[in-house]
């Protein structure tokens, strides 16, 4: 593998986890601003979406496979 291709999977790889992140961040705006009612479950919400998208997080080795599916890396097809 060369530099320039090393350097482009890494830069995939930032933007699907950024991506991710900019997702769990609209899905607990959504539940903080339109399901709940009270303070309680704003902070219920918050805080609870946050540590399931953290224990329930893609490993790296899924989003490796979505990216070369997405973008045609070459990164998978050779380590088969």
């Amino acid at each position: 593998m060369t530099e320039n291709s090393s350097l482009k999977d890494t830069s995939n790889m930032k933007k699907a986890w950024i991506i991710y992140a900019l997702i769990i961040l609209l899905v607990v705006l959504a539940l903080v601003f339109i399901v709940a009612d009270d303070n309680e479950e704003k902070l219920f919400f918050s805080l609870m979406t946050v540590a399931a998208a953290y224990v329930f997080r893609p490993t790296d080795r899924f989003m490796k496979r979505k990216i070369a599916q997405f973008t045609g890396s070459a990164e998978d097809k050779d380590a088969k």
